[in-house]
């Protein structure tokens, strides 16, 4: 896409130290100027009293502004706690490069629905940490940007952290 600006930027974000990095990464290295950022998290399926998660349980939450991620009340609702340190990250991005943040909650497996994301947001790329698991539980699990990078349309760009 040639396009100048507008590029949607997704970043697999679960508040560990490896997709605060990729966080990191992707705000010193990717994004631009007229970009949207769009912090992607995936949460544990949760037991749903109110109607509209059940509505969101298959397409995600809708895309919510960084102001109301920032607060407990509004995240509670989605069954999700960002960390200070990762909404510290986004809030100085937000405020030092003209970009919009946002995020998007899914519900489920994280292989699964990151790559949904990438397709019906649809994202111009996707930015995730690699977090490193041992090598029978990757067995098991199989690696999350495994699963990423080989299903996804866009580029993918995989941060590892090194301990």
């Amino acid at each position: 896409m040639a396009d100048s600006g507008g590029r949607r930027i997704g970043v697999a974000v679960d508040f560990s130290e490896c997709s605060k990095k990729a966080l990191n990464w992707a705000i010193d290295n990717v994004v631009r100027d007229g970009d949207y950022l769009i912090l992607i998290t995936v949460a544990p399926n949760m037991n749903y009293e109110e109607g509209e998660m059940q509505l969101w349980e298959t397409v995600g939450s809708p895309l919510i502004p960084l102001s109301e991620v920032s607060e407990a009340s509004v995240m509670k609702k989605y069954g999700v706690k960002p960390d200070a340190e990762t909404l510290d990250i986004a809030n100085t991005a937000a405020r030092q490069k003209s970009i919009t943040v946002v995020m998007k909650i899914y519900w489920g497996d994280p292989r699964e629905k990151i790559c949904e994301a990438a397709e019906h947001i649809p994202l111009s790329s996707i930015v995730i940490g690699n977090r490193g698991l041992g090598g029978l539980k990757r067995m098991i699990m199989g690696s999350v940007s495994n699963h990423v990078v080989n299903n996804v349309a866009c580029p993918v760009t995989v941060v590892k952290a090194h301990h």
